[in-house]
Parts: C-alpha cells; sequence; structure tokens
C-alpha cells in the first residue's frame, strides 16, 4: 500500500529533492517524459483501485497467518508483523474515506 503511495508522488515533478542540483536538472527532462507517460497510464481510479486491492491483500494476510498461528505453524513474529501490516492498511483506509467525506460533505454545503 505505501508503494502505490510512493507511486502517486511520482506523478509529481519533485522527486528530486533529495539530488543535486545538477542530478536534479539532468533527471527533471527524464521525469517530465516519464511523468507524462504515467499520467496517461495511472489514474485517479486506478491508484484508488489498487491501494483497496492492497488493504483487503494485507487483511487476508493477517486472517491467514492468524489461522496459521492457532493451528501452530506460525512464527508469534510472523503474525505480529501481519497484524500490524492489516492494522495499519485499515487506518490509513479509514482516514482516506474520511477525507473524502468530509470534501463531499464540504461540496455539498457550497452555495450555487
Amino acid at each position: 500500500m505505501i508503494d502505490n503511495v510512493q507511486n502517486v508522488s511520482s506523478l509529481s515533478l519533485t522527486r528530486g529533492l533529495g539530488t543535486t542540483a545538477t542530478e536534479s536538472s539532468q533527471s527533471m527532462t527524464g521525469a517530465a517524459e516519464s511523468a507524462a507517460s504515467q499520467n496517461s497510464a495511472m489514474s485517479f481510479a486506478n491508484v484508488l483501485g489498487s491501494m483497496a486491492t492492497d488493504a483487503v491483500g494485507s487483511l487476508k494476510m493477517a486472517e491467514t497467518k492468524s489461522f496459521e498461528a492457532i493451528q501452530g505453524t506460525a512464527n508469534t513474529r510472523e503474525v505480529v508483523d501481519a497484524m500490524l501490516q492489516a492494522e495499519q492498511s485499515l487506518q490509513t483506509a479509514i482516514a482516506f474515506r474520511d477525507k473524502v467525506v468530509n470534501a463531499y460533505l464540504e461540496i455539498t454545503k457550497m452555495q450555487m
């Protein structure tokens, strides 16, 4: 899920903040070309869909690991890691949902 958020940040031209000025100027032309190709390939709906798919995948992985722990085949560390990742994915999805609902409510309050 974090990878998808990083993919969204790759759409902006400010990716090269950690590079030097010469590297940044050299990579800006390549970044502009790659951003243009990514804009056509990636849409907001695609990013949201992949984020939702990843969140569901992490929840299923945590469920699988917890069943493996009950059966005694999974390490406790693996179960805890899977559960924490699932919790983080769920909290991110809930926060994003809340932001979308708040934005919708603000739009509906606007006077026409």
